[in-house]
Parts: structure tokens; sequence; C-alpha cells
């Protein structure tokens, strides 16, 4: 591996660690009181901006992944990041729904805020390999956020949804001969190190100076260690009927955009 390359590799592997850091420092310090939207279905879409007959149109295109290969595809909406940034917001919300199986963590979640005017793919563990952070990139680049610049959220969901879909579905041979998912030979400057040092800093001085901190850090250690040992059916639907995550989960990975 070249030095390059294997830079570019600890720099997405320090961004995720980083994005790992803030969400537990989120979760345990609970200071920001969000309130995550249900999750009601494959399209949870509490912005309004997904006309019926997109929604009628997408719809069979996530429950034939699911059925076929089990992979989790889930598109929301929401009114307000509640003051957060997207990267963080999406990854505990992705982490609160449990999208995808949990023995494989294959779930994704295409979050749309358009107040803030924030798009974010999220990926989860077991899917990183194949949506990559770089191709997740590009279909934000190239299928989404030129349409939602002229209003057309329909139009860049579903093709957004499309790309998604070809990605995951599609021989790596195969899309990177189509023009709309290449791979460009650009590098951008990646931001991990610096976040991940500050979330680390902020991290330790919390759990020296803070006993309250400590306590409820530990205990939110505990609650995952406890709750990734249980048992959990792989499924999207409950018992209940209704749509359910199977219990997978995100580290970070994805890709953010705007417009």
């Amino acid at each position: 591996m070249t030095p390059g390359r294997t830079s570019s590799v600890l720099a997405r592997g320090g961004w995720r660690l980083a994005i790992g850091i803030i969400a537990l420092l989120y979760t345990a310090l609970v200071v920001f009181a969000v309130n995550f939207p249900a999750l009601t279905g494959r399209i949870v879409d509490q912005a309004n901006i997904i006309p019926a007959e997109t929604r009628s149109a997408i719809e069979p295109k996530l429950a034939d992944l699911e059925a076929k290969s089990g992979i989790q595809l889930v598109v929301a909406t929401v009114t307000s990041l509640e003051g957060q940034e997207v990267e963080p917001y999406a990854n505990e919300l992705f982490r609160s729904w449990k999208l995808g199986e949990k023995a494989k963590n294959n779930g994704v979640l295409l979050l749309v805020a358009p107040n803030e005017r924030r798009v974010r793919i999220e990926v989860g563990y077991g899917l990183e390999g194949t949506l990559t952070d770089a191709l997740s990139k590009v279909i934000i680049t190239n299928a989404i956020t030129p349409r939602f610049k002229s209003g057309d959220f329909s139009g860049g969901i579903s093709r957004g949804i499309d790309d998604i879909i070809t990605v995951l579905t599609t021989d790596a041979s195969e899309w990177q001969k189509r023009p709309s998912l290449r791979l460009d030979n650009q590098q951008t400057t990646d931001p991990a190190t610096w976040l991940l040092i500050a979330a680390l800093i902020a991290l330790v001085t919390l759990l020296i100076v803070s006993p309250g901190f400590r306590w409820l850090f530990l205990n939110l250690v505990l609650n995952i260690l406890v709750s990734s040992g249980g048992s959990r059916s792989g499924g999207g639907y409950s018992s209940g009927g209704g749509f359910s995550g199977g219990g997978g989960s995100s580290g970070g990975g994805g890709a953010s955009g705007s417009w």
C-alpha cells in the first residue's frame, strides 16, 4: 500500500472513530434532548417533502432489496437537526433505529434535512467496503444535491436511492464504467485528525473531572455490552407486523453534502 493510500485509510478510520466518540459523548451526557422520529416504515418523511407517487415508486425497491439481499435501506427526512451536525445526528438516528441485520450490520440510511440544507448517506459496518465513503460522496454530489438545488427533492431522493441500490447490487467492475458513479482521483483534506484529537481530549477531561460523567459513561458501556450479547432475529419486521430495524449499527461510514 502506498504512503498516500495508507494516510487516506488512516484518515477515514480516524474520522469514524471520532464520530463514534462524539456519539458516545452525546449519548452519555444527554445534553441535547434530541427527539428522533419513530421508525414507521422504510420511508419516514417527517419534513413532508416526498410526494405520494414518489413514495409508491421507491418503497417496492427498498422492500425488494431487503428481500433479496437482507440489506435494509431506509429514507428519512427531518424537520430539524435540532442544532446538531448532520454526521452525529445521522449516526445516532441509525443506531436508535438499529438498521440492518445484527449479525451483518448491513443497513443504510439516506437522511435529508431540508431546513438545514444537509444530506447524508450513513452506512452500516458491514457495507463500508461496498458502499464506500468515496462512492457515497459521488452519489450525493452527482445524483442528489444538483436536484435539491432546484427544489426537486423527489427527483434527488429517487435518483440517490437508485444509485445506492446499483452500488449495493452490482459488481464493482460494472459501476466503475458508469460516468454517474465513477470515482475521480482527487483527494480532499480530511479533518478527521483534529476532530479525533478534540473528541479524545473532551472524553478524557470529562472522565477525570466529573464523577457523575464517569458513572454515566460506565453504565452506558455496560448497557452496550449487555445489549450486544442479547439475541435478536434479523428480519425487518417485528412480530406485531410493523416495520423495525434488525439490530444493526454504524460506525460513521458514509458521506455528507449540502446545497
